[in-house]
């Protein structure tokens, strides 16, 4: 009988210096990284039980060549910004004489980017892993497997492989119940890679890994990483109150976060059920909040609405708001700078993700800069370098450049001020009305939390003394005014640790690039050739 197939999963390298690293925030709590790659411990839950897999985080853990050559097989994955460090891994294992396969959303927007390594899994696992597995059991070394485009059933994903994990090296964890999106964003990647018709967990699956979480003795920060939870409402609305029972069940060990289309302000039940399930957070796709910009990239969910009222809407629910705004837009005018920068702080979103607009591989927007001569040549390449914050704008932009990198210093500028900033930490203070849910008591989370607040207590007061005051001030306005909220308020107040020396990072990279075209010192990429046109 032939020995199991031993088996590496390597989630590749992110750059480490961008907005979602959280750095500091993670130095304060301890951990290595934000979260675990969800989508390889799926997948190993997908490969046959008798093959002896291990995982390595090259986020969190170093990878030696030990590790790569006690197997028998590598897989590894994962998206545009993991490029450079998913590339490497392959030469390396090669080198070692041991084969890779490679999965995830950017081999699927991009497998003519991986020709170099010796399997190439296209689109999701679900759909096409029994027959890679068959390949590799009957002697193969090298192929390319594609699955049929929306058609995995998420109501056979098996339970991931959470065993797999350290939970002392991350933030938080995640699970995922839907796949896809019905709108459609010009710039997203989403609709293409998962399709605009969401597909649904059951119940069971979800409350299944919620379980196991539970008998593995995680508890706290549970990410829901779909794209838009509230995608298919009538699924989400018949799941959310099993949800809500289950975590009365164990006493709300768990508290949620997601991410959601900003018509979730509309509606007063959805609120409702997700602030009795616990959810905490949840991140918005705002963009801009000029009208015609929203329109020109087909955001028209988010017109017609006034977003700080939308917001409010949620954090009354208890739930605070992070977002995503865009530089950048074709549609937008010269005011962008302080539309952006008024909308941010009138909605008070302490946690802003300003960037650049940038043409992902196989979205609306690529094809059309595209078909308009304005993409550039490499420009699924400045991506792999950073992230929407230091890198962008890889196309020929209708305003100047120099005005739009201008604009864009100026609401980073704004915005990420310390005193701006928690100003809008206060402001949601004012409004986030937490629901009244403690998880189990417990000595080493009482333990791990005072050690998180002594650690951000002394970055604030000795590592940025300029911090000092504007945190502390906050700290006590909002221990008067909302205890109940005072969590909440800490986490947005921990995260300035990362987000106010990140930000200053970002206006020097913008400082130089606006000097670089003063000084006639920029040219113009060459744009993508008629005839390579984008799938």
């Amino acid at each position: 009988m032939a020995a199991p197939t031993r088996v590496l999963l390597v989630f590749p390298r992110f750059n480490p210096n961008s907005f979602w690293s959280l750095t500091a925030a993670c130095e304060v709590w301890g951990a290595r990284c934000t979260a675990p790659p969800l989508g390889l411990i799926t997948l190993a839950a997908l490969l046959p039980q008798d093959w002896d897999l291990r995982l390595v985080n090259r986020n969190a853990e170093d990878l030696t060549d030990a590790d790569i050559e006690a197997v028998d097989l590598v897989l590894t994955g994962g998206m545009l910004p993991q490029r450079p460090d998913a590339i490497h891994l392959v030469e390396r294992c090669q080198a070692l004489g041991k084969p890779v396969a490679i999965g995830g959303p950017d081999v699927s927007s991009s497998p003519e980017a991986y020709e170099c390594a010796d399997f190439r899994v296209i689109g999701e696992a679900e759909g096409v892993i029994d027959e890679f597995v068959a390949a590799w059991s009957s002697g193969a070394r090298e192929g390319v497997f594609e699955a049929q485009k929306f058609q995995a059933d998420v109501t056979r994903s098996p339970l991931p492989r959470f065993d797999l994990l350290n939970f002392d090296h991350y933030l938080f964890v995640g699970l995922q119940f839907s796949r896809g999106c019905p709108f459609t964003c010009e710039f997203c990647d989403i609709i293409e890679l998962y399709g605009r018709v969401p597909r649904t967990k059951t119940t069971e699956q979800v409350l299944a890994e919620l379980d196991r979480l539970l008998a593995l003795g995680y508890r706290g920060h549970v990410d829901f990483v779909d794209d838009n939870l509230i995608g298919n409402k009538k699924a989400v609305k018949l799941f959310l109150p099993h949800l809500k029972a289950w975590q009365e069940r164990h006493g709300y060990p768990f508290m949620f976060s997601t991410e959601a289309s900003l018509n979730l302000a509309d509606d007063a039940e959805l609120l409702l059920m997700m602030r009795e399930a616990n959810f905490f957070t949840v991140f918005v796709g705002i963009e801009t909040p000029d009208e015609a910009a929203l329109i020109q990239m087909r955001k028209k969910q988010n017109t017609r609405r006034s977003v700080p009222d939308s917001v409010a809407r949620i954090e009354a629910a208890g739930m605070a708001v992070t977002a995503g705004f865009i530089v950048g837009l074709d549609g937008e005018g010269d005011g962008v700078s302080d539309s952006i920068a008024t909308c941010i702080q009138a909605s008070n979103i302490p946690m802003a993700m300003v960037g650049l607009l940038t043409a992902l591989p196989n979205t609306q927007l690529t094809r059309r800069l595209a078909s308009e001569g304005r993409l550039q040549a490499d420009f699924a390449i400045e991506q792999t370098d950073g992230d929407q914050c230091t890198a962008g704008l890889n196309f020929a932009t209708l305003r100047p450049r120099r005005d739009i990198l201008a604009d864009y210093r100026e609401v980073i500028s704004r915005v990420f001020a310390p005193d701006a900033y928690f100003a809008r930490v206060r402001g949601l203070a004012a409004t986030l009305d937490r629901a009244p849910y403690l998880p189990p008591f417990s000595w080493r989370a009482l333990r791990r939390d005072l050690t998180a607040l002594s650690r951000a207590l002394y970055r604030f007061t000795r590592t940025h003394p300029d911090f000092a005051k504007p945190f502390w001030s906050t700290f006590w306005f909002c221990l008067r005014t909302n205890p109940r909220a005072l969590q909440i308020l800490l986490i947005n107040m921990v995260i300035y640790l990362h987000l106010g020396p990140f930000s200053r990072y970002v206006v020097r990279q913008l400082d130089e690039q606006i000097e670089a075209i003063d000084a006639g010192r920029w040219i113009e990429p060459r744009p993508l050739d008629a005839d390579r046109a984008v799938a």
